[in-house]
């Protein structure tokens, strides 16, 4: 181009060559020079100053900078420069790195999800800042099950004693009792308790009683994962500040009455109220079986003269008359119950404290019975009809003097 010339008289340039303008004339017109009108036509982006590069002090560096680069894209740039010796200035090295560091660097695209009406749920555990008081008086950070439907964005949870893939698939089946349907995916980010690389199988047999997916994310996904994790921290933003609980149970209650609130309020991304879509949601969710079996702790032992059984960490007493017998325990959130021969032999809440020992009452009491029925002396053996010995010789013919 003959001369540099502005974006506007390049604009007017090919503008006037358009409408059929000879060149001599929109040379004459604007004054410029005829070169500069036809290098203008021939361009096909606006005109701008390049200025010729100069050699620069990083030039010396830059092929070793690559070199780096290429084996670690992700070395720090303080670290190039202390390796290769760079004394000059430190934002000038960190702005040529970067210049670079891009051609190295592998890249993974994140792609716009689009939820299906009754395909997925995200689940995720929260931890809350706050120790809860529990029954032995210690105040413990119990984890949060978390459950969002990502069509909907209806967010569920409940409070649960611990990791464990009996307390995760019980909390899960909790919320989704509540929901009242079943997703046809149930997304988790490799939690231990459901799977890491593959489900455990507490997980499968749940799935499968459900007739749902349980898909476990690969690992460096978090993309996937996204809605749960931002209800995580709306959570921690929203409803815990300025909150006291006396138990797990408090916390529950009042984390219900919230989560009634929460999800009448418009979400962003939908336009609405995650209670307002819940209901097409659900629609096309499958139906909710009426029971899970194998759901929860279970133990199956013979009840030992010290009339307790072990579960989730705590000692449970039985009704003695049990003793000696097969009896078996099965726990859930919030009960434990003891059956012996399909018969109740023993009920109790659920503690979530651990290295407890709880004595039904009743139980106590039978056992100050069946003990002291133990210790009392047997009773004597009643009289003993005897008969004369010549009796059966007589019975048998024998005489007395063949018997001589």
């Amino acid at each position: 181009m003959g001369q540099v010339i502005s974006v506007r008289d390049w604009s007017l340039i090919r503008q006037m060559g358009a409408e059929g303008v000879p060149q001599r004339q929109i040379a004459r017109d604007l004054g410029l020079a005829r070169e500069t009108v036809r290098a203008a036509l021939a361009s096909e982006r606006p005109p701008c100053y390049e200025r010729k590069q100069a050699a620069t002090s990083f030039d010396v560096f830059e092929s070793r900078v690559r070199a780096l680069l290429e084996e670690t894209p992700s070395i720090p740039a303080s670290v190039l420069a202390e390796r290769l010796g760079w004394s000059g200035s430190e934002s000038w090295w960190r702005q040529n790195v970067a210049r670079l560091r891009p051609e190295y660097r592998r890249v993974d695209p994140v792609d716009r999800l689009v939820w299906e009406a009754g395909d997925a749920v995200q689940c995720d555990l929260w931890f809350p800042p706050y120790r809860v008081p529990l029954e032995d008086g210690t105040g413990v950070s119990l984890p949060v099950l978390t459950m969002v439907s990502m069509y909907s964005r209806f967010l569920m949870a409940v409070m649960i004693p611990s990791r464990r893939s009996e307390d995760l698939l019980l909390g899960m089946w909790c919320l989704l009792q509540r929901l009242g349907r079943v997703p046809r995916r149930l997304i988790w980010d490799n939690e231990a308790g459901i799977g890491r690389g593959r489900l455990t199988e507490e997980a499968r047999v749940f799935a499968g009683t459900l007739a749902c997916q349980i898909r476990l994310l690969r690992p460096r996904d978090p993309e996937s994962k996204g809605g749960i994790e931002r209800r995580n921290g709306w959570l921690e933003t929203s409803f815990m500040p300025g909150r006291t609980f006396v138990s797990p149970a408090d916390f529950n209650t009042q984390l219900g009455e919230w989560l009634v609130t929460a999800n009448s309020r418009v979400v962003r991304t939908t336009g609405a109220a995650p209670a307002s879509l819940l209901a097409w949601d659900q629609e096309k969710m499958l139906p909710l079986p009426p029971v899970v079996f194998g759901l929860g702790y279970r133990n199956r032992v013979r009840l030992l003269r010290d009339y307790y059984v072990s579960i989730a960490g705590n000692d449970y007493s039985v009704d003695p008359h049990s003793i000696g017998r097969i009896v078996d325990v099965a726990a859930d959130l919030d009960t434990v119950r003891i059956f012996c021969d399909k018969h109740l032999v023993g009920v109790h809440d659920r503690r979530w404290a651990r290295g407890l020992t709880i004595t039904d009452p009743a139980h106590l009491a039978a056992a100050a019975t069946l003990r002291a029925a133990y210790q009392q002396p047997a009773p004597a053996p009643a009289d003993i009809q005897t008969r004369d010995l010549a009796w059966y010789d007589t019975m048998f013919g024998l005489s007395d003097g063949w018997a001589a």
